[in-house]
């Protein structure tokens, strides 16, 4: 059971716990309690545990929007920080989203207090609570079978919208689109029944009011973290973020898909598609999301019920779906506002009155009605306004690519050929006048290295894809390029296969977050004591770290082979042909496997031992090209660290340290840049940036990155109390002006990092921070 639970004393309440994602909530109470384990099948909405408690208070540590819900789960209201409710004395469910889904049952009056750092619901009297829990893992219901022939492909590709749960405008949220299917090469096509029965609901983009028959009826959540505000309408209340396939036939479906019998979406819409490889996999994303059928043909086209809409069939195909992609989910995404959750969207504020449609009018219309609306707005009027897309993945025009969209089309991920040009000079190398450089070329003092040997031949039969550098032909669509394939990429994280499935094959992991952090170069000792005092230090997280020095190739053989780490963080040398360690190299790609989630190596030239991490079975990482200076890598390190402490993915962090650091073109991902070490305050994360204007004044935005748990399509808000800046998510909010007092209050409270004048900033400690 990926959901565990426990009482705790100090503080007094209960903790949650997912263990195979790794997040971690805590519920407060007054006193100790003892909770009873329920069964989670007789709770009315679809959860993984539940418990009751005996209790007069119920707290929380991070400002949580909440959702009100009646007794049937209807929802009533939604409260978000500054808030405050009351329950009445009756049967009501309060649900609150963060790195897990809560509900409780509260069946006496109470009220409920939404402050800027904390969620407080007192009862009338102490009475029984029932708190449910679902995890936000999410697995693929299956896995089909396809020949390499064009026509298999698409038939297999084709099955990728059982996955989503509506066609309405909600499907632009993150928990109404599901993992799709795995893909496998195989002699003849087979598309399990999982998948065939995973029908989505009807495209008529009814509005939704309605009751279901069975009175489970999901609604909406909203999360509110210490920093910003993220919402996850989440009607089917997440039923394609359950821990594995059989938990998907969950209560709460009926209020998206109505009462009615309607046909699968994509027996009314198609993408016609050049008979090509490539074009097919550029499709699948809009396809997915569109609930489509695609099928290869001489014309190519997206058609529906309405109207025909012409695609070209030459290498602008892939821009032509690019843009349509784009375009229809951001418009959706406006759409939505119309609908159960509704709030005042900044993107919408900014175009409304320039769109040839009505919001309102629009979310009724079936989806051929919507998109044949979508498609009356040019392209640049939307395209600055659009959320960042998250991922543009680009793939070999191969047959054994088709194995790789399941993962891609999972983030809605852009597709282009891996295509590109050589650069016209290596990665940069340290400056002359770097004192100590990161590489085996200096031989370690004698304190760590005692006896230095040879480093051991390469290994025999190296992939091609190891050698050349290459930058491909895009790399400023979004905020993760992903190559996928030969040669090393620049400007782009080197992608793997491995790296995706090795996520899916994770099995249970200690409560606490594991950190090692291995120093094997006595003179770098100053970034592991940096890190020592970053790693960890969030109060509402159990965090374990373990740090070792001067290492030899055993033991950090065992390590990694045997320690169970979700990060480790090396610091010291490296070359193509190991990790530097007093007795000798460690060469990663002689071991069979590594128990190792997420890494950072920073070292010299550490490039093929991170693809070597991937290929073992790490998740993502990030490794160099070639020699660093070690003070820039000591501001990397402390700066990586930071980020990923607080919520980054790899890919976000990576952005922001290479635009407000040192930290130069030597660094990349490996792996997946999607991938975490610890959840953020409750929703995704951000980073704030301030300008000094006159009379104390400042300009505010927010900058927001989506995660594994808020993906493409949150809206996010910064609590600051302000400023109304409700925005998508991956993206920016304009500048809005507020005093310095207002600043500093806010600050006060909230821990992110902070821009001011394009130099990066520190908010570690509640109250500690100043202008």
């Amino acid at each position: 059971m990926t959901i565990e639970f426990a009482a705790v004393t100090d503080p007094s309440g209960l903790e949650f716990h997912d263990s195979i994602e790794q997040r971690h909530l805590r519920v407060g109470t007054p006193e100790t309690v003892s909770p009873t384990t329920v069964d989670p099948q007789a709770f009315r909405f679809p959860v993984n545990k539940a418990c009751t408690i005996l209790t007069d208070e119920i707290r929380f540590d991070q400002p949580y929007s909440v959702t009100i819900h009646d007794e049937t789960g209807r929802t009533e209201s939604n409260v978000g920080v500054g808030g405050h409710t009351t329950l009445e004395d009756r049967p009501q469910f309060v649900g609150l989203s963060g790195p897990i889904k809560l509900y409780c049952r509260i069946d006496t009056a109470a009220t409920v207090d939404i402050g800027l750092t904390a969620v407080r619901i007192d009862l009338e009297h102490e009475t029984t609570v029932t708190i449910g829990a679902r995890s936000l893992h999410d697995r693929p219901a299956g896995t089909i079978t396809t020949p390499p022939d064009i026509e298999s492909m698409a038939a297999a590709l084709s099955a990728f919208p059982s996955a989503l749960k509506s066609t309405t405008p909600e499907r632009t949220w993150p928990t109404l689109r599901g993992h799709p299917p795995l893909i496998e090469l195989g002699d003849t096509l087979e598309i399990p029944d999982a998948v065939r029965k995973s029908d989505i609901g009807p495209a008529t983009g009814a509005r939704i009011r309605a009751v279901s028959d069975t009175g489970t009826l999901p609604a909406d959540e909203t999360t509110l973290t210490g920093n910003k505000a993220v919402t996850e309408t989440d009607q089917l209340n997440g039923l394609a973020t359950t821990s594995t396939a059989g938990e998907r036939e969950a209560e709460g479906e009926a209020e998206i898909k109505s009462k009615a019998k309607t046909k699968p979406a994509n027996e009314s819409i198609t993408i016609t598609v050049p008979e090509r490889y490539l074009t097919l996999f550029q499709a699948a994303p809009l396809a997915f999301f569109l609930g489509a059928r695609i099928q290869p043909g001489t014309e190519p086209a997206l058609e529906t019920p309405l109207f025909e809409y012409p695609l070209p069939s030459d290498e602008t195909f892939g821009d032509e779906i690019a843009d349509l992609l784009k375009r229809f989910f951001f418009l959706d995404c406006l759409t939505r506002t119309e609908g159960i959750f509704q709030y005042n969207l900044l993107e919408r504020a900014e175009l409304e009155d320039e769109l040839p449609f009505e919001f309102e009018e629009t979310y009724d219309e079936p989806l051929p009605e919507r998109l044949a609306r979508y498609l009356e707005v040019p392209f640049d009027l939307i395209e600055t306004h659009a959320p960042r897309w998250p991922l543009t993945a680009h793939i070999p025009p191969e047959p054994e690519s088709i194995e790789l969209l399941p993962f891609i089309v999972n983030e809605l991920g852009i597709v282009r050929p891996s295509r590109g040009e050589a650069p016209p000079e290596p990665p940069g190398t340290p400056a002359a006048d770097a004192q100590l450089v990161r590489s085996t070329s200096e031989v370690p003092p004698a304190a760590i290295d005692r006896s230095p040997a040879p480093s051991p031949s390469p290994s025999p039969g190296a992939p091609p894809d190891e050698s050349a550098f290459v930058v491909p032909d895009v790399t400023d669509e979004s905020v993760e390029h992903a190559w996928f394939g030969n040669n090393v990429p620049q400007n782009a994280s080197k992608a793997t296969i491995e790296a995706y499935r090795n996520q899916l094959d994770r099995d249970t992991r200690n409560e606490s977050i594991e950190i090692l952090l291995v120093c094997n170069d006595a003179r770098m000792l100053d970034e592991h004591d940096l890190l020592d005092d970053t790693y960890g230090n969030r109060e509402e997280l159990p965090f374990t770290i373990d740090s070792e020095f001067g290492v030899d190739s055993d033991h950090l053989e065992t390590l990694l082979t045997e320690g169970g780490y979700d990060f480790v963080h090396y610091i010291g040398h490296a070359t193509e042909d190991g990790l530097r360690c007093p007795d000798d190299n460690l060469d990663i790609r002689t071991l069979e496997s590594v128990d190792v989630g997420v890494f950072f190596l920073n070292a010299c030239r550490s490039y093929q031992q991170g693809l070597a991490m991937i290929r073992r079975g790490a998740f993502g990482g990030v490794s160099t090209y070639g020699d660093v200076a070690n003070e820039d890598a000591v501001e990397a390190g402390e700066t990586m660290a930071r980020l990923l402490n607080r919520g980054f993915p790899l890919r976000g962090a990576l952005e922001i340290a290479r635009q407000n650091t040192a930290l130069g073109e030597q660094y990349l991902i490996v792996g997946d840049g999607s991938a975490d070490i610890a959840q953020s305050d409750g929703g995704a994360p951000a980073i704030v940036k301030l300008d000094a204007g006159d009379r104390q004044m400042y300009d505010f935005a927010v900058q927001s990155y989506s995660t594994k748990e808020f993906k493409l399509g949150t809206a996010t808000e910064s609590n600051c109390p302000s400023v109304e800046d409700w925005h998508l998510s991956p993206g920016y909010t304009p500048f809005s002006t507020i005093d310095q007092v207002t600043v500093r209050e806010y600050l006060s409270w909230n821990e992110l990092p902070v821009l001011i004048g394009g130099d990066l900033y520190w908010n570690d400690g509640v109250g500690t921070f100043d202008i």
